[in-house]
Protein backbone atom coordinates (compact mmCIF):
# COMPACT_ATOMS: atom_id res chain seq x y z
CA UNK A 1 0.00 0.00 0.00
CA UNK A 2 1.07 3.59 -0.52
CA UNK A 3 -0.10 7.06 0.44
CA UNK A 4 -1.89 9.00 -2.31
CA UNK A 5 -0.13 12.29 -1.74
CA UNK A 6 -1.03 14.37 1.33
CA UNK A 7 -4.32 15.95 2.38
CA UNK A 8 -3.29 19.61 2.35
CA UNK A 9 -3.78 21.32 -1.03
CA UNK A 10 -0.17 22.45 -1.11
CA UNK A 11 1.02 18.87 -0.63
CA UNK A 12 -0.86 17.27 -3.51
CA UNK A 13 1.34 14.87 -5.43
CA UNK A 14 3.24 16.15 -8.43
CA UNK A 15 1.73 13.34 -10.45
CA UNK A 16 -1.47 11.37 -9.79
CA UNK A 17 -1.10 7.66 -10.47
CA UNK A 18 -3.73 5.78 -12.51
CA UNK A 19 -4.01 3.00 -9.88
CA UNK A 20 -5.03 5.57 -7.25
CA UNK A 21 -8.31 5.86 -9.10
CA UNK A 22 -10.89 7.65 -6.94
CA UNK A 23 -8.94 7.20 -3.72
CA UNK A 24 -9.06 10.22 -1.44
CA UNK A 25 -5.86 12.26 -1.32
CA UNK A 26 -3.71 11.08 1.63
CA UNK A 27 -5.53 7.74 1.76
CA UNK A 28 -3.49 4.55 2.18
CA UNK A 29 -4.16 2.90 -1.18
CA UNK A 30 -4.01 -0.88 -1.39
CA UNK A 31 -2.00 -2.33 -4.25
CA UNK A 32 -3.97 -3.75 -7.16
CA UNK A 33 -7.44 -2.78 -8.21
CA UNK A 34 -8.63 -1.05 -11.39
CA UNK A 35 -6.71 1.78 -12.99
CA UNK A 36 -8.49 4.95 -14.09
CA UNK A 37 -6.99 7.05 -16.84
CA UNK A 38 -7.38 10.82 -16.94
CA UNK A 39 -5.65 12.98 -19.58
CA UNK A 40 -4.41 15.47 -16.95
CA UNK A 41 -2.39 13.82 -14.14
CA UNK A 42 0.48 16.29 -13.65
CA UNK A 43 -0.01 18.88 -10.92
CA UNK A 44 1.67 21.73 -12.80
CA UNK A 45 -0.59 21.25 -15.82
CA UNK A 46 -3.71 22.14 -13.83
CA UNK A 47 -2.81 23.69 -10.49
CA UNK A 48 -3.14 27.16 -9.01
CA UNK A 49 -2.56 27.97 -5.36
CA UNK A 50 -5.62 30.22 -5.66
CA UNK A 51 -7.94 27.27 -6.38
CA UNK A 52 -8.92 26.38 -2.77
CA UNK A 53 -9.63 30.01 -1.83
CA UNK A 54 -11.49 30.76 -5.07
CA UNK A 55 -13.63 27.67 -4.59
CA UNK A 56 -14.61 28.78 -1.07
CA UNK A 57 -15.46 32.24 -2.38
CA UNK A 58 -17.45 30.80 -5.28
CA UNK A 59 -19.41 28.41 -3.07
CA UNK A 60 -20.27 31.23 -0.66
CA UNK A 61 -21.23 33.66 -3.45
CA UNK A 62 -23.80 31.53 -5.28
CA UNK A 63 -27.00 33.46 -6.00
CA UNK A 64 -30.51 32.40 -6.91
CA UNK A 65 -31.66 33.78 -10.30
CA UNK A 66 -35.27 33.85 -9.06
CA UNK A 67 -34.62 36.00 -6.01
CA UNK A 68 -31.43 37.96 -6.73
CA UNK A 69 -32.88 39.79 -9.76
CA UNK A 70 -35.88 42.20 -9.52
CA UNK A 71 -37.80 40.57 -12.36
CA UNK A 72 -41.11 42.15 -11.33
CA UNK A 73 -39.84 45.73 -11.30
CA UNK A 74 -42.12 47.69 -13.68
CA UNK A 75 -40.40 49.49 -16.55
CA UNK A 76 -41.12 50.35 -20.17
CA UNK A 77 -38.49 50.99 -22.82
CA UNK A 78 -38.83 52.38 -26.35
CA UNK A 79 -39.23 49.51 -28.79
CA UNK A 80 -35.85 50.09 -30.42
CA UNK A 81 -34.05 50.15 -27.04
CA UNK A 82 -35.78 46.95 -25.91
CA UNK A 83 -34.78 45.34 -29.22
CA UNK A 84 -31.18 46.38 -28.56
CA UNK A 85 -31.29 44.76 -25.12
CA UNK A 86 -32.69 41.55 -26.65
CA UNK A 87 -29.92 41.49 -29.24
CA UNK A 88 -27.18 41.95 -26.65
CA UNK A 89 -28.75 39.29 -24.41
CA UNK A 90 -28.89 36.86 -27.34
CA UNK A 91 -25.19 37.46 -27.96
CA UNK A 92 -24.39 36.97 -24.27
CA UNK A 93 -26.30 33.69 -24.07
CA UNK A 94 -24.39 32.34 -27.06
CA UNK A 95 -21.06 33.25 -25.47
CA UNK A 96 -22.02 31.95 -22.05
CA UNK A 97 -22.98 28.61 -23.56
CA UNK A 98 -19.43 28.30 -24.88
CA UNK A 99 -18.12 29.36 -21.48
CA UNK A 100 -20.24 26.58 -19.92
CA UNK A 101 -19.03 23.81 -22.25
CA UNK A 102 -15.30 24.58 -21.95
CA UNK A 103 -14.88 24.19 -18.14
CA UNK A 104 -17.22 21.19 -18.18
CA UNK A 105 -15.00 19.57 -20.81
CA UNK A 106 -11.83 20.44 -18.90
CA UNK A 107 -13.24 19.11 -15.64
CA UNK A 108 -13.57 15.53 -16.88
CA UNK A 109 -9.93 15.54 -18.03
CA UNK A 110 -8.48 16.18 -14.56
CA UNK A 111 -7.51 13.43 -12.12
CA UNK A 112 -9.67 13.78 -8.96
CA UNK A 113 -6.49 13.88 -6.86
CA UNK A 114 -6.54 17.60 -7.66
CA UNK A 115 -10.01 17.95 -6.22
CA UNK A 116 -9.87 21.71 -5.54
CA UNK A 117 -9.51 22.36 -9.26
CA UNK A 118 -12.39 20.00 -10.05
CA UNK A 119 -14.57 21.72 -7.46
CA UNK A 120 -13.75 25.14 -8.85
CA UNK A 121 -14.41 24.10 -12.45
CA UNK A 122 -17.71 22.53 -11.38
CA UNK A 123 -18.84 25.78 -9.73
CA UNK A 124 -17.62 27.73 -12.77
CA UNK A 125 -19.81 25.57 -15.00
CA UNK A 126 -22.74 26.14 -12.61
CA UNK A 127 -22.06 29.90 -12.79
CA UNK A 128 -22.26 29.82 -16.58
CA UNK A 129 -25.46 27.77 -16.54
CA UNK A 130 -26.98 30.45 -14.31
CA UNK A 131 -25.75 33.20 -16.64
CA UNK A 132 -27.41 31.47 -19.59
CA UNK A 133 -30.64 31.40 -17.59
CA UNK A 134 -30.71 35.06 -16.54
CA UNK A 135 -29.65 36.45 -19.91
CA UNK A 136 -32.28 34.33 -21.67
CA UNK A 137 -34.93 35.38 -19.20
CA UNK A 138 -34.08 39.07 -19.64
CA UNK A 139 -34.19 38.71 -23.43
CA UNK A 140 -37.70 37.25 -23.26
CA UNK A 141 -38.97 39.43 -20.42
CA UNK A 142 -40.98 41.74 -22.69
CA UNK A 143 -41.40 39.56 -25.78
CA UNK A 144 -41.00 36.07 -27.18
CA UNK A 145 -38.29 36.37 -29.87
CA UNK A 146 -34.51 36.31 -29.49
CA UNK A 147 -32.06 38.34 -31.60
CA UNK A 148 -29.72 37.26 -34.40
CA UNK A 149 -26.76 34.88 -34.29
CA UNK A 150 -23.93 35.54 -36.73
CA UNK A 151 -21.77 32.98 -38.50
CA UNK A 152 -18.64 34.86 -37.43
CA UNK A 153 -19.67 34.81 -33.79
CA UNK A 154 -20.34 31.09 -33.79
CA UNK A 155 -17.10 30.42 -35.64
CA UNK A 156 -15.17 32.36 -33.03
CA UNK A 157 -16.73 30.40 -30.17
CA UNK A 158 -16.17 27.08 -31.95
CA UNK A 159 -12.41 27.69 -31.88
CA UNK A 160 -12.61 27.81 -28.07
CA UNK A 161 -14.25 24.42 -27.93
CA UNK A 162 -11.70 22.96 -30.34
CA UNK A 163 -8.66 23.68 -28.09
CA UNK A 164 -7.80 20.38 -26.32
CA UNK A 165 -4.96 21.58 -24.06
CA UNK A 166 -6.02 22.52 -20.51
CA UNK A 167 -3.78 25.58 -20.13
CA UNK A 168 -4.33 26.90 -23.65
CA UNK A 169 -8.11 26.54 -23.32
CA UNK A 170 -8.01 28.36 -19.96
CA UNK A 171 -5.89 31.08 -21.54
CA UNK A 172 -8.14 31.67 -24.53
CA UNK A 173 -11.38 31.48 -22.56
CA UNK A 174 -10.67 32.95 -19.14
CA UNK A 175 -7.71 35.28 -19.60
CA UNK A 176 -8.53 36.76 -23.01
CA UNK A 177 -12.24 36.07 -23.54
CA UNK A 178 -13.81 36.37 -20.10
CA UNK A 179 -11.26 39.06 -19.28
CA UNK A 180 -12.67 41.12 -22.15
CA UNK A 181 -16.19 40.34 -20.95
CA UNK A 182 -15.44 41.98 -17.60
CA UNK A 183 -15.21 45.28 -19.49
CA UNK A 184 -18.36 44.49 -21.48
CA UNK A 185 -20.38 43.68 -18.36
CA UNK A 186 -19.20 46.87 -16.67
CA UNK A 187 -20.30 48.76 -19.79
CA UNK A 188 -23.74 47.12 -19.69
CA UNK A 189 -24.17 47.79 -15.98
CA UNK A 190 -23.26 51.45 -16.53
CA UNK A 191 -25.49 51.95 -19.59
CA UNK A 192 -28.33 49.55 -18.74
CA UNK A 193 -31.69 51.14 -19.60
CA UNK A 194 -33.59 49.16 -16.97
CA UNK A 195 -33.02 47.73 -13.47
CA UNK A 196 -33.16 44.08 -14.55
CA UNK A 197 -30.41 44.44 -17.15
CA UNK A 198 -28.33 46.41 -14.66
CA UNK A 199 -28.68 43.78 -11.95
CA UNK A 200 -27.90 40.73 -14.08
CA UNK A 201 -24.83 42.48 -15.54
CA UNK A 202 -23.61 43.24 -12.02
CA UNK A 203 -24.13 39.71 -10.71
CA UNK A 204 -22.55 38.02 -13.72
CA UNK A 205 -19.52 40.32 -13.65
CA UNK A 206 -18.66 39.23 -10.11
CA UNK A 207 -18.79 35.56 -11.14
CA UNK A 208 -16.66 36.16 -14.22
CA UNK A 209 -14.01 37.95 -12.16
CA UNK A 210 -13.37 34.67 -10.28
CA UNK A 211 -13.06 32.76 -13.53
CA UNK A 212 -10.48 35.23 -14.81
CA UNK A 213 -8.58 35.10 -11.51
CA UNK A 214 -8.26 31.31 -11.71
CA UNK A 215 -7.13 31.42 -15.35
CA UNK A 216 -4.43 34.00 -14.62
CA UNK A 217 -3.35 32.26 -11.41
CA UNK A 218 -3.09 28.87 -13.11
CA UNK A 219 -1.04 30.23 -16.00
CA UNK A 220 1.28 32.13 -13.66
CA UNK A 221 1.90 28.84 -11.81
CA UNK A 222 2.49 26.87 -14.98
CA UNK A 223 4.75 29.51 -16.53
CA UNK A 224 7.11 29.14 -13.58
CA UNK A 225 7.30 25.38 -14.17
CA UNK A 226 7.44 25.54 -17.97
CA UNK A 227 9.48 28.36 -19.54
CA UNK A 228 8.19 27.36 -22.99
CA UNK A 229 4.58 28.09 -22.06
CA UNK A 230 4.55 31.69 -23.29
CA UNK A 231 5.56 30.55 -26.76
CA UNK A 232 2.69 28.08 -26.79
CA UNK A 233 0.27 30.76 -25.61
CA UNK A 234 1.37 33.07 -28.38
CA UNK A 235 0.99 30.28 -30.95
CA UNK A 236 -2.55 29.58 -29.69
CA UNK A 237 -3.56 33.22 -30.20
CA UNK A 238 -2.02 33.28 -33.68
CA UNK A 239 -3.70 29.98 -34.65
CA UNK A 240 -7.07 31.26 -33.56
CA UNK A 241 -6.56 34.56 -35.38
CA UNK A 242 -5.61 32.78 -38.59
CA UNK A 243 -8.61 30.45 -38.31
CA UNK A 244 -10.95 33.45 -38.06
CA UNK A 245 -9.38 35.65 -40.73
CA UNK A 246 -12.25 35.04 -43.13
CA UNK A 247 -15.01 35.87 -40.62
CA UNK A 248 -16.67 39.22 -40.07
CA UNK A 249 -15.91 39.45 -36.35
CA UNK A 250 -18.45 41.05 -34.02
CA UNK A 251 -22.04 40.79 -35.22
CA UNK A 252 -22.97 44.21 -36.65
CA UNK A 253 -26.35 43.96 -34.92
CA UNK A 254 -24.56 43.56 -31.57
CA UNK A 255 -22.29 46.53 -32.25
CA UNK A 256 -25.25 48.71 -33.21
CA UNK A 257 -27.18 47.54 -30.14
CA UNK A 258 -24.30 48.48 -27.83
CA UNK A 259 -24.14 51.92 -29.45
CA UNK A 260 -27.88 52.42 -28.98
CA UNK A 261 -27.81 51.28 -25.34
CA UNK A 262 -25.07 53.79 -24.58
CA UNK A 263 -26.91 56.46 -26.59
CA UNK A 264 -30.39 55.89 -25.19
CA UNK A 265 -32.10 57.16 -28.35
CA UNK A 266 -31.68 57.58 -32.12
CA UNK A 267 -30.97 61.32 -31.81
CA UNK A 268 -27.80 62.02 -33.84
CA UNK A 269 -25.96 63.63 -30.93
CA UNK A 270 -26.91 60.70 -28.67
CA UNK A 271 -25.73 58.16 -31.26
CA UNK A 272 -22.42 60.03 -31.48
CA UNK A 273 -22.00 59.67 -27.71
CA UNK A 274 -22.96 56.01 -27.88
CA UNK A 275 -20.45 55.33 -30.63
CA UNK A 276 -17.71 57.00 -28.60
CA UNK A 277 -18.68 54.92 -25.58
CA UNK A 278 -18.31 51.69 -27.56
CA UNK A 279 -14.90 52.84 -28.81
CA UNK A 280 -13.87 53.40 -25.18
CA UNK A 281 -15.22 49.95 -24.33
CA UNK A 282 -12.99 48.35 -26.95
CA UNK A 283 -10.01 50.37 -25.69
CA UNK A 284 -10.75 49.20 -22.12
CA UNK A 285 -10.87 45.60 -23.31
CA UNK A 286 -7.52 46.00 -25.04
CA UNK A 287 -5.95 47.59 -21.95
CA UNK A 288 -7.24 44.79 -19.73
CA UNK A 289 -5.90 42.08 -22.04
CA UNK A 290 -2.49 43.75 -22.22
CA UNK A 291 -2.36 44.02 -18.43
CA UNK A 292 -3.15 40.33 -17.94
CA UNK A 293 -0.66 39.31 -20.64
CA UNK A 294 2.00 41.38 -18.88
CA UNK A 295 1.26 39.50 -15.65
CA UNK A 296 2.03 36.30 -17.53
CA UNK A 297 5.46 37.66 -18.44
CA UNK A 298 4.91 39.02 -21.95
CA UNK A 299 6.87 42.22 -22.73
CA UNK A 300 4.68 45.27 -23.30
CA UNK A 301 5.13 45.30 -27.08
CA UNK A 302 4.31 41.59 -27.41
CA UNK A 303 1.32 41.93 -25.09
CA UNK A 304 -0.02 44.77 -27.23
CA UNK A 305 0.47 42.73 -30.40
CA UNK A 306 -1.27 39.65 -29.01
CA UNK A 307 -4.15 41.73 -27.67
CA UNK A 308 -4.79 43.09 -31.15
CA UNK A 309 -4.89 39.54 -32.52
CA UNK A 310 -7.67 38.58 -30.11
CA UNK A 311 -10.98 37.84 -31.81
CA UNK A 312 -13.16 40.84 -32.64
CA UNK A 313 -16.07 38.85 -31.23
CA UNK A 314 -14.67 39.75 -27.74
CA UNK A 315 -14.96 36.22 -26.30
Amino acid sequence: AERAGAAAPGLAAGRAEPHWGLAVRDALVEAGGPEMFFPVVDRDVVWSDLAPRLYRQAAAAQWDPWTAVPWDTPFTLPDEVEAAVVQVMTYLVENEQAALVVPARLLVQVHPHFREVLQLLAVQAADEARHVEVFTRRALLKGDVMGTSSVGGRASLTTLLAEPDFSLAAFLLSVLGEGSFLSLLSFLERHAPDPVTRRVSHLVRHDEARHVAFGVGHLEHRAKADPRLRGRLRAAVERRHDALTGTAGLNQDVFDALVLLAAGSWAPEAIARGWQAVQRLQADMDEGRRHRLARLGFPDDEAAELSLLHTRNFM
